[in-house]
């Protein structure tokens, strides 16, 4: 599609977090038109209303959802759904010959059975994983341009992959001792009320969850297992902070040989030369979530520990942003033949 032509956007689930930074950052797009916001609790109401914020960028009203309607005018649809709710959305808008960006898991799996047995539902389009593209633009650029059913990474993978890759490619560590420490702000939990993520119950206090089991774990491990050519087990711990975005992940490894912080360095730099959105600090810096907020940015440090003999590695990222909707728009722009950082390329906010 040329940049002349509109792209017409669809977006399901609108009116979560993910959903609001999409029409954020979408509403802004050069070469984007929204066409569609579904929303179930909303249909009606004024987006506006919804994300006051946003008034004067979107005079779209939220509809509740017509699938077929929503289709025939759009050429993408985001669906930023519970797992369990994108396979049907899937179905129908590849058999129409549009494209489906899936910001929840249903596609992110080569294997039904980890997917199954991980939530705990059944996959009723097993035929679709062979097809979906995971989409760490980063890690899988040319299959994205070539897809129609993208897998949008979930949030503490992008910050976990993105961290490693450079040292799995290269075959460089232990993959027998990955150690995945990672701190996230409320609003990865999704808008709804629930007593985990109630003032009352985030503010002033600091806690490890989903300990030996989050559903993000067999994500990591696949990718992870991708880049490095054999199956890979990581110990994984997500952490709830009180704050509102950003992710902060700490990677401990083992190299199988400690190599001088120079040459690390050296070899994250050449790995992401060529990235618009990895940025690599220098040594003695390290990252931080307020550095990323509202960004589309990863920020990455690197620390050789001669005394234990370890490579710890810093990643921080906006869990909303390169997290789940920036990166669907890095994308969307990927399978549109634009360049990737269009509508992405901006500062955080600070403070």
């Amino acid at each position: 599609m040329g940049v002349e032509q509109l792209i017409k956007v669809g977006i399901i689930g609108s009116t979560g977090y993910t959903g609001a930074e999409l029409v954020r950052l979408l509403s802004r797009h050069p070469h984007a038109e929204i066409v569609g916001l579904t929303s179930r609790t909303y249909s009606g109401e004024p987006y506006w209303r919804v994300y006051p914020h946003l008034k004067g960028y979107t005079d779209l009203q939220c509809e509740e959802l017509d699938l077929p309607r929503l289709v025939d005018r759009a050429d993408v649809i985001f669906t930023a759904l519970p797992h369990g709710h994108s396979v049907e959305v899937a179905r129908e808008v590849l058999s129409r010959g549009k494209k489906l960006i899936d910001l929840g898991a249903d596609f992110r799996f080569s294997a039904r059975e980890v997917y199954e047995s991980w939530y705990r539902v059944p996959h009723t389009a097993p035929e679709l994983l062979e097809r979906a593209v995971y989409g760490l633009s980063e890690i899988n650029r040319d299959a994205i341009r070539g897809a129609d059913l993208v897998a949008n990474p979930g949030c503490y993978p992008t910050a976990s992959v993105l961290g490693l890759a450079p040292l799995l490619a290269k075959g460089l560590i232990d993959t027998r001792e990955i150690v995945i420490d990672a701190k996230s702000g409320v609003s990865g939990a999704g808008r709804g009320f629930s007593q985990k993520t109630h003032f009352s119950e985030t503010n002033e206090n600091f806690q490890a969850y989903g300990v030996a089991g989050h559903r993000h774990t067999p994500e990591i491990e696949e990718q992870l297992g991708r880049l490095a050519g054999r199956e890979i087990t990581v110990s994984f711990t997500p952490h709830l902070v009180p704050m509102v975005r950003g992710i902060l992940a700490t990677i401990y490894t083992r190299p199988t040989v400690l190599p001088e912080a120079e040459e690390l360095y050296a070899l994250y730099m050449d790995f992401y030369r060529e990235e618009s959105f990895v940025r690599l600090l220098p040594p003695g810096v390290l990252p931080q979530t307020k550095a990323v907020a509202g960004t589309n940015h990863c920020d990455l440090a690197l620390v050789p520990d001669p005394r234990t003999g370890r490579i710890v590695i810093l990643a921080a990222i906006d869990n909303l942003v390169k997290g789940a909707s920036g990166q669907a728009v890095q994308n969307m722009n990927l399978i549109f033949d634009l360049d990737e950082t269009t509508g992405l390329v901006f500062p955080g906010l600070y403070p």
